[in-house]
Order: structure tokens, then C-alpha cells, then sequence
């Protein structure tokens, strides 16, 4: 019981790196700190007209206050499960009712994360011409991408 839920702890938290590792190379791929220098790429490699770079840019700005916010219960849950780990190497114990709220509240941050990206995502996506569409969602990892809507008949 205790290592499954080491392991899906690992698990989590190693998606939720993977997520913030690649935001922040996206950004660091053009050199700079300001919402325009972390969404040049888009700009020049989708093609984008001024127009559809202006709303793009504006959905970006109206989803990053959630973003940082998110991005801060991240890192302190980061520190929380630190917590933990120096608690069990320590003494040896662990407070396993306290611990499985910290794993369900960790999960709830995740959902919560790859929803606020596939809405940006889906936000963006919405602006683009079917071809910038196509060309934007390849260059995304297949976690961030819309949900394909089967039809049911």
C-alpha cells in the first residue's frame, strides 16, 4: 500500500515537472521574461497575422493569474511532499491520514492544471487557421491537446 502510493505520488509530481519544465522552455526558447518574448515563437513560426497575435496574446494574459496561481500550489505542494520525505527518512514514520489528503489534493491540482492548459490551448487554437491549428497542436505534448470529441451514433 505504502509504495503504491509512493509511486503515484512519483508519478503525479513527475507530470506536473514535465508540464512546468516545458512552459518554461517554451519561454526560455526566445530569450526573454515578458509575455511578447515567451510568445514570439508563436508568432513567427505559426505565422500568425497582428490580429490573431493580439487576441492570442490577450487570452494569454487573461489566463495568468490562474497559471501563477496554480504554479504556486505547485511549488508548495513540491515543498510539502519535501516535508514528507524528510519526516520519513528522519524518524521512519509518516502520517498516512495526513499524507492521503496530501495525495487527493495533489491530484485535484493536476486536473486542475491540465485544465487551465487545455483551455488556453483550446483559446488559442480557436484564433488559428486550420493549418496554423495543425501546425500548433503537433508541437504540443499529447496531454495538452483538445480531447477529440467521438461521435456516438
Amino acid at each position: 500500500m505504502k509504495r503504491a502510493i509512493l509511486v503515484t505520488l512519483l508519478g503525479l509530481l513527475g507530470g506536473t515537472v514535465a508540464h512546468y519544465g516545458w512552459l518554461s522552455s517554451q519561454g526560455s526558447r526566445v530569450g526573454g521574461e515578458g509575455l511578447d518574448a515567451q510568445l514570439a515563437w508563436i508568432k513567427t513560426d505559426l505565422q500568425l497575422t497582428p490580429e490573431q497575435y493580439a487576441r492570442i496574446k490577450a487570452i494569454h494574459e487573461q489566463s495568468s493569474p490562474r497559471l501563477l496561481a496554480l504554479a504556486s500550489r505547485v511549488s508548495r505542494m513540491r515543498d510539502e511532499f519535501a516535508a514528507f520525505e524528510r519526516q520519513r527518512k528522519t524518524t521512519g514514520e509518516i502520517d498516512f491520514l495526513e499524507f492521503a489528503q496530501y495525495v487527493e489534493e495533489r491530484r485535484r491540482v493536476d486536473k486542475e492544471c491540465l485544465q487551465s492548459t487545455r483551455q488556453l490551448v483550446d483559446a488559442s487554437a480557436d484564433v488559428m487557421t486550420p493549418r496554423q491549428r495543425e501546425r500548433y497542436l503537433s508541437l504540443l505534448p499529447a496531454a495538452h491537446r483538445p480531447i477529440p470529441v467521438s461521435s456516438h451514433n
